[in-house]
Parts: C-alpha cells; sequence; structure tokens
C-alpha cells in the first residue's frame, strides 16, 4: 500500500542492520537481492553461521486486505534455539512497533526458509504491506527497524551491541 514493495524495503532493512553488526563484531553474509530463497537457503548452508535470519512483510488473504495489522517471527516448530531467537526479536520488536501487542511469536513447519536452514531461523513479517498504516511504518522507520533487529541479532549471539560511531 503507498508504493514500492516487500523486496526492496527488506533489503533496505538489511541494509540499515550493517554499520550495527560491523560496530558490534557480528559477522554476517547477505542473500543476492535478486536471488531466490533457495539461493537464500544454498548461501546460509555454505557458511558457517550461527543464525538465519529472513526479513520480509505479509499480505493479508485477499478477502482481508488492508485490514490486518502486526509484526510475525516464525520459528520451525520443532526447533527450541529458533523459538528463543523468534522471542527475542518479537520482544524487541514489541519496543517500536506501533503495536506491540500484535507482535507474536508463531510456530510452523511450512516455511522452506526455516525447515532447510542449518543455523537456527527467524523468518519476520515486519508488518502488513496491503495495511496502509503498516507499509508507512515500515517505509519511515528503516533504519529503526534494522537498528532494532541487529540489536536482536547481537542479543541472541550473546555479543554486546555497539552503536556505530
Amino acid at each position: 500500500a503507498g508504493g514500492g514493495n516487500e523486496e526492496y524495503y527488506a533489503n533496505l532493512i538489511a541494509d540499515a542492520m550493517i554499520p550495527y553488526l560491523n560496530a558490534s563484531g557480528i559477522s554476517y553474509g547477505r542473500n543476492n537481492p535478486s536471488g531466490t530463497v533457495t539461493d537464500s537457503i544454498a548461501l546460509s548452508n555454505a557458511g558457517n553461521y550461527d543464525f538465519h535470519l529472513a526479513i520480509h512483510s505479509n499480505a493479508a488473504p485477499e478477502s482481508l486486505s488492508g485490514m490486518i495489522r502486526g509484526s510475525d517471527a516464525y520459528y520451525y516448530r520443532d526447533s527450541a534455539a529458533g523459538r528463543r531467537d523468534a522471542e527475542i526479536i518479537a520482544n524487541n520488536l514489541k519496543l517500536i512497533y506501533p503495536l506491540p501487542s500484535r507482535v507474536t511469536v508463531v510456530p510452523t513447519t511450512t516455511l522452506v526458509e526455516l525447515r532447510r536452514t542449518k543455523a537456527p531461523a527467524v523468518l519476520v513479517e515486519l508488518a502488513y504491506h496491503d495495511n496502509i498504516e503498516d507499509a508507512d511504518w515500515i517505509r519511515g522507520n528503516v533504519e529503526a527497524i534494522g537498528r532494532n533487529l541487529a540489536l536482536s541479532v547481537a542479543d541472541i549471539l550473546g555479543v554486546a551491541f555497539v552503536e556505530p560511531s
């Protein structure tokens, strides 16, 4: 809603994370923005990573388009580490998302990016891109979301979060 697309904003958010990850001494790999989900999984599995984060925005079913708001942190149902990581991300998102009561942690077995990665993984649906308030929140908070997700990654990895100089 309001212009742009999910891939564009997810990559802007990933870009916004980089200075915080670097300042905190966190090594990372990055998706190829023109690649597929299968490519991202292969890149993740080819590295020696402790955590895999997929950044997305959500869309409601057509009959509810534009009517739902919220943020979801998905993890593979059978992964204790994934659940812990999703809870960290959700708890941190509650600090910046305008409706903290609508930030949830969701177990699943259907999302391939959670099933097929070697590292514990979280797929975060930051907000509903078909809802104008949520879409505006994403567009207006790219830097804050990137900082928040980088803080979550530092928490997940047990390293000190450092603001870039």
